[in-house]
């Protein structure tokens, strides 16, 4: 068994229903099936449905396995005796067994079927062998067994009986005859060697006619089974006249052998008998003797002779040999039996028979070698030789087939497969046996081999070139590019993409389009080859594959030139606001260079050959002009009556298919000296070239004006409504005149401990001859403070309310606080009001004079003012108030009529000599620094002069045609 590849042998031995049952399990791993062997043994005429075994326990499997791997049962027999359950892993008897329908007379009987399940592939063969059950008894062919016997037989002599056929082997076949009690015969029993029992009547005491000419019998065959079974025959015996001698077979056993493919009539072979009496009683004839039913058609005997010959149809595989027995009768009766053994020569008659037991009909061209595409299961009805066969497939396919098990064979794959290169194959298997001549049947598979994505797709170039004319309209099919891929469906459909590059900066998509199933490329815009005459891009070919494949391919465009620009002239150089004329003088010769046109034209090729001709001349007779070159020349001698003023019109043309052209004036002077010149040519009159778009300039340009003086107009009108209600504003308020003074000081006698902020608004007319008036901001939000520690800081503040932001408010100045106590002299009045003496010569508690530099710092303070009211004060009325702060606790104010400055203004209120006097001081202070910023001029730089005095319209005017002058 070892030779055989078994791995281990299991026995397992159990009883059910009282029977025996055994169960051998071998196992098998081969080529990547695993196999097993299972052996069952039950009795026949068992229900259906009834149980065989576990085969799911028996074989270590899981019912899960089972039914995932479609368990079926695969046999060669047409009946299906067993049916396995797969949702339960056992074997059940499906059809009624009769054993000796079965199997006859071979023991033990037994069939065999095998189990295959797929994923992975496994193949398990399983043997039932029949276990026999008394279900038949002995039975005689015939009812009666007649006989005729002589008298004058001698003691001793055999008279063959009958047999019994009992279809059960083993206990319950045939076992023993019995013979009803009688004074002549006793029956003994014999065996063949097939093991069949027979009886013979043996004649113990002779017979007397006279006495009793006739005996009956009955022979009584009964089995071993449980319980008995049996069947009788009747003997009639006639007694006969005597007839002493016995025909006898020279031999006991005769052998022959016969072809199974012999024909009707074929002899076998001759039996021979001799009698020893003489007459008729020597006369003997030949039969045979118990011949079974089926042999009755087969085989033939001559009475006369004893020659055995065909009958029939002799097949191999259903009787290897047969037996039978031969008798010889004399015409009294005596008879005597021999035994034929006929062996059947097997013939080679029977081709192989090729039986597909699972077929994957689709496999993925990435299965690696070794991957099981079928299992086949190839039998041969004849032995030996003749049996002996041998698997093969046709040539050059990349498949191979092994053996398994017995007669079993599984088709694998040998090396890796293509679809691209074979997608399918007929695989014709062909089993031959070893007979002479050699048998041979075949069986064609057809495999398809499925499409996995391993194929790029491919251009048919790396790189392709087209050729493009400019002005193209958007749109325009410029190329087709076209891959290949050599897989199939899905794996196979290609879309074109375009790679992200970039052309001179700008995505490759701005110029070109790509259409993705086709692989047309279009124009995106309209080319132009003075902008860009060739550009590469990168086309991408990906297949809808998983993961998709890809491969690229280089399209160069190159744009062709078109004549679609005309030739410019770069010389001379034509304007409109100057005459360029070329001198000529007058004792020139023939041939004399005048001057030379040059002329540009962007296109290439011969759309960029420039021609120059002559079109118009005042004297044509005079010059010429190169057809090439553009030289212009004169063609004659000049002479004193050619005019002085000459005027040539030369056209370029390029050699584009149409031609284009340009034309360019060019002014020539005859004359010797340039005064001539020049007092000929200022009255030259050009002619006028009207452009085609002046109307459209024209047009703009009045639509530009007429906006700019509406705008202009409404800014007016607002301005002026502006300033008019505040200047009804300022006229319902009656705010006192209020003096420059520094905006923080310190008391000089210490009797006064805070900053003094001031806070005013100023109200002025912007010229003194118009009675509007021009409101700046509130100067409650324009406070200057001066840090006693820093005279050259100026800030801002930002005061907590506008009183020009209340609608409500009435415009009257705020009360002082009632805890101040001013004098007569002290309070704000008309100008001219007198105060102490110590206040108008600047002595007293009043505080020390400004140093230069805060009188300069408030200088530029009140400019700024100034300037942000974008107006400039020039003498006229002012008015000015003063809103003081609550927090102002001093005791000595100072009289501001003493001291009135108006800022960016050269006009100063006086109401008394002694204010005149100040005024004379202040203006001699304000030389002093002006001298001394002159003296620096780094700082000078830094700070905004002061505003000069407001012009009158006539001064303005008279200014302007200075300027111009």
């Amino acid at each position: 068994m070892a030779s055989e590849g078994f791995l281990q042998p299991i026995c397992v031995k159990w009883r059910l229903c009282g029977l025996r049952w055994q169960v051998f399990i071998f196992l098998l791993s081969f080529c990547h099936i695993v196999s097993g062997q299972i052996r069952y043994s039950i009795p026949e005429e068992m229900k259906k449905g009834s149980l065989i075994g576990n085969v799911a326990q028996d074989l270590g499997l899981d019912l899960k396995r089972l039914r995932a791997g479609r368990a079926r049962i695969v046999s060669g027999e047409s009946i299906q005796y067993t049916e396995l359950k797969t949702d339960k892993g056992i074997l059940v008897v499906s059809e009624r067994i009769d054993r000796e329908q079965l199997c006859g007379d071979v023991t033990p009987c037994s069939f065999s079927f095998e189990i295959i399940l797929e994923h992975p592939m496994e193949l398990h063969r399983v043997t039932v062998e029949i276990i026999d059950v008394n279900d038949h008894a002995p039975a005689f062919s015939k009812r009666d067994i007649q006989f005729e016997i002589s008298e004058s037989a001698t003691l001793g002599s055999r008279f063959t009986l009958a047999s019994a056929e009992d279809p059960d082997v083993g206990l319950n076949a045939l076992q023993n005859y019995f013979l009803t009690t009688n004074d002549n015969y006793v029956l003994k029993q014999h065996a063949k060697p097939d093991g069949s029992k027979y009886a013979e009547m043996v004649l113990q005491k002779p017979l007397d006619r006279e006495e009793h000419p006739r005996l009956s019998l009955k022979l009584i065959a009964v089995d071993g089974g449980n319980p008995q079974r049996s069947g009788t025959v009747n003997i009639e015996i006639t007694v006969l006249d005597a007839n002493d001698n016995a025909p006898v077979f020279n031999q006991s056993v005769y052998r022959a052998s016969v072809m199974e493919d012999a024909s009707k009539g074929t002899y076998i072979t001759t039996i021979n008998a001799s009698d020893a009496d003489s007459g008729s009683n020597g006369v003997v004839a030949y039969s045979f003797s118990n011949l079974k039913k089926h042999l009755a058609n087969i085989f033939n005997i001559d009475e006369k002779t004893g020659t055995i010959s065909v009958a029939g149809e002799i097949d191999y595989e259903k009787d290897k040999k047969f037996e039978i027995r031969v008798e010889v009768k004399d015409q009294g009766g005596l008879t005597d039996s021999s035994e034929v053994f006929i062996e059947v020569v097997d013939v080679n008659d029977n081709a192989p028979v090729i039986n597909v037991m699972s077929f994957s009909s689709l496999v993925s061209e990435d299965a690696p070698p070794g991957t099981t595409i079928a299992i086949i299961n190839v039998n041969d009805a004849d032995s030996e030789r003749n049996g002996k066969i041998t698997c093969s497939i046709n040539t050059n396919l990349p498949f191979k087939i092994q053996s398994s098990l017995s007669s079993y064979y599984n088709l694998i794959s040998d090396v890796a497969l293509d679809r691209e290169t074979t997608p399918e194959y007929n695989i014709t298997i062909t089993a031959t046996d070893s007979g002479s001549p050699p048998l041979s049947s075949t069986r064609t598979l057809h495999l398809r081999i499925s499409d996995v994505n391993d194929n790029a797709p491919l251009f048919h170039q790396r790189s392709y070139s087209t050729y493009v004319t400019e002005n193209n309209s958007p749109g325009m099919s410029i190329f087709t590019v076209s891959a290949r891929d050599s897989d199939w469906n899905q794996n196979a459909r290609i879309s074109y993409l375009l790679e992200d590059t970039q052309i001179s900066g700008t995505p490759v998509s701005t110029y070109v389009s790509i259409n993705s199933e086709t692989g047309v490329l279009h124009a995106v815009r309209s080319f132009d080859y003075e902008q860009i005459k060739e550009f590469k891009l990168m086309v991408k070919a990906q297949d809808g594959g998983s993961p998709p494949l890809s491969s690229n391919a280089t399209v160069t465009i190159f744009i062709q030139d078109q004549n679609d620009n005309a030739p410019q002239v770069l010389y001379p150089v034509q304007t409109s606001s100057s005459l360029v004329a070329e001198m000529v003088p007058r004792s020139a010769d023939v041939g004399y260079l005048v001057t030379k046109v040059v002329a540009v034209d962007v296109d290439s090729g011969q759309n960029a050959w420039l021609s120059y001709k002559l079109q118009k001349a005042t004297d044509r007779a005079l010059f010429e002009v190169g057809l090439q070159n553009g030289e212009i020349r004169t063609i004659r001698q000049v002479n004193d009556k050619d005019a002085v003023k000459q005027r040539l019109t030369v056209v370029v043309e390029d050699n584009g298919q149409p031609s284009r052209s340009a034309t360019v004036n060019v002014n020539v002077a005859v004359a010797d000296s340039f005064p001539e010149v020049l007092s000929e040519f200022i009255d030259f009159t050009h002619d006028k070239e009207y452009n085609d778009n002046l109307t459209f300039y024209l047009v703009l340009a009045l639509a530009v004006v007429s906006f700019l003086f509406i705008t202009c107009l409404v800014v007016i009108i607002s301005v002026k409504i502006y300033r008019w209600r505040q200047s009804r504003v300022l006229y319902h308020s009656n705010l006192p005149v209020i003096p420059y003074y520094p905006p923080r000081y310190a008391d000089t006698l210490g009797t006064g401990t805070l900053q003094h902020v001031y806070n005013y608004e100023v109200c002025r007319t912007t010229d003194s001859r118009k009675s509007d008036c021009k409101f700046v901001r509130p100067c409650s939000q324009n406070v200057l403070i001066m840090d006693p520690s820093s005279t050259g800081t100026m800030q801002r503040m930002q005061s907590e309310q506008n009183i020009l932001d209340e609608p409500d408010s009435p415009l009257e100045q705020k009360p002082p606080n009632a805890d101040w106590r001013f004098t007569q002299g002290q309070r704000p009045g008309p100008s001219g009001a007198g105060g102490p003496p110590e206040m108008a010569m600047g002595t007293g508690p009043w505080p020390n004079p400004p140093t230069e530099a805060e009188q300069l710092q408030a200088l530029m303070a009140a400019a700024n003012e100034v300037s942000e009211a974008t107006a400039t004060l020039g003498p006229g009325t002012m008015g000015l108030s003063t809103r003081y702060s609550p927090q102002f606790t001093l005791q000595h104010v100072p009289d501001y009529r003493q001291n009135v400055y108006i800022p960016g203004s050269t006009a100063t209120l006086t109401s008394n000599p002694q204010q005149q006097q100040q005024q004379m001081l202040m203006q001699q202070q304000m030389a002093a620094q002006q001298q001394a910023l002159q003296a620096q001029p780094s700082e000078a730089s830094a700070q905004p002069e002061p505003p000069k005095a407001a012009q009158t319209p006539a001064s303005k005017k008279k200014s302007t045609k200075k300027e111009k002058k």
